[in-house]
């Protein structure tokens, strides 16, 4: 889980973890989005995300994309509170809507 202070302005991020018929696959290339939710809520408004890069965390397979949140961000202000993250990957022709954590704001 990871918290930020409400009157900040800083990336919220997810490791993402793609494969094409059992192989690793690069998804740096596919549209990211983010959603943030009151806990158990679904996700209804997306904000856009981007990918820290298009090179693999090292050591794993695994890529990370971002949404930058806050007060002048792209992404919402949010108040204090508990949040679940949403990611939304479009890719053709899937499109999943992937629940991929907890952000706690202070």
């Amino acid at each position: 889980m990871q918290t930020i202070y409400r009157a900040s302005r800083e990336y919220v991020g997810a490791e993402v973890t793609a494969t094409v018929q059992g192989q690793p696959y690069d998804p740096t290339g596919d549209v990211v989005e983010f959603a943030f939710t009151a806990i158990g809520g679904h996700p209804e408004t997306w904000y856009p995300g981007g990918w820290d890069g298009t090179n693999p965390i090292p050591g794993s397979n695994a890529y990370r994309a971002q949404a930058l949140v806050g007060p002048s961000s792209p992404g919402p202000t949010l108040a204090s509170g508990r949040y679940t993250v949403w990611i939304r990957i479009t890719d053709s022709p899937e499109q999943p809507v992937i629940p991929v954590g907890q952000l706690t704001v202070t």
